[in-house]
């Protein structure tokens, strides 16, 4: 007679407890436990969740929301079923996800970068500056390069800790820019920058640049990597830079290659007519 919430709790107490947003997890669970009613564990269905999902839906939560809580509670289910803790069938397995039309992108020109950099030069947190040719350098994303400690710089490297997949990742930065982070001073902390994300949106904003939602900064991290496979870079490497677990996330960059798919003007049936 577990409630959903009780699972949950059950769950968070033998592997939740171990992930790196345990308690944003476990609060978004318990939340979506309540907002279904708390059903009895054992009578919680997947027409359940579908209503659920369908009343979200209706007051303005998107579908990539909902995916990601779909995956949240279902993940619950497996877990708990691995560790003997649930003995019948997941009730989200058959449940499919809604198909989320791919985003654009949207990365910076030279153009745009030099005016970008210009603006940044002109900030009273000088921070700001530096946390972007960090990204603009390594692909970094915006919180991994704002959070680099002096302990991080080595053989003119930048080690990236704390990072979204949970793993670390070093990836080597041109002598200059190298060098002007180790002369930094940082006084008595090891933290080499001062919070700075609003000095790089007010810049942003000053240059007249349009970026699609939730890119503010993420559009330098897709500006290295666009500039990188058009300049010739092996999307194999841009995985080991960019710290994808999947290649999947990185081949959205592929189609920039000079030679993407230029096989099909010399392969296709008309070439030897």
């Amino acid at each position: 007679m577990r409630t959903l919430a009780e699972l949950i709790e059950l769950w968070y107490q033998h592997h939740g407890c171990n992930l790196r947003s345990a308690a944003d997890t476990l609060r978004r669970l318990l939340a979506m436990a309540e907002a279904m009613g708390n059903p009895v564990a054992d009578r919680f269905s997947a027409e359940d969740f579908a209503k659920y999902r369908a009343q979200r839906l209706e007051s303005g939560v998107t579908a990539n929301n909902m995916n990601r809580e779909h995956a949240y509670l279902r993940s619950v289910f497996n877990e708990l079923k691995r560790l003997g803790l649930w003995k019948k069938e997941n009730p989200l397995a058959m449940v499919r996800q809604f198909k989320i039309p791919e985003k654009e992108l949207s990365w910076l020109t030279v153009d745009q970068i030099q005016t970008l950099l210009a603006e940044l030069e002109n900030c009273r947190n000088k921070d700001a500056l530096l946390v972007a040719k960090i990204c603009l350098s390594t692909g970094a994303r915006w919180g991994e390069a704002e959070g680099l400690r002096k302990s991080q710089l080595r053989n003119q490297s930048l080690q990236f800790t704390g990072t979204k997949s949970g793993k670390n990742r070093t990836v080597p930065v041109a002598e200059g820019l190298y060098d002007e982070l180790k002369a930094k001073d940082v006084g008595s902390t090891d933290r080499l920058f001062q919070y700075c994300w609003g000095a790089f949106r007010d810049a942003v904003e000053r240059c007249g640049l349009v970026l699609p939602d939730g890119q503010m900064t993420h559009v330098l991290r897709h500006t290295f990597a666009s500039h990188f496979v058009m300049n010739g870079g092996n999307i194999l490497v841009l995985q080991k830079i960019l710290g994808h677990q999947s290649l999947t996330m990185t081949i959205r960059y592929a189609h920039l290659a000079p030679d993407h798919l230029q096989e099909a003007k010399f392969l296709n049936p008309l070439a030897n007519i």
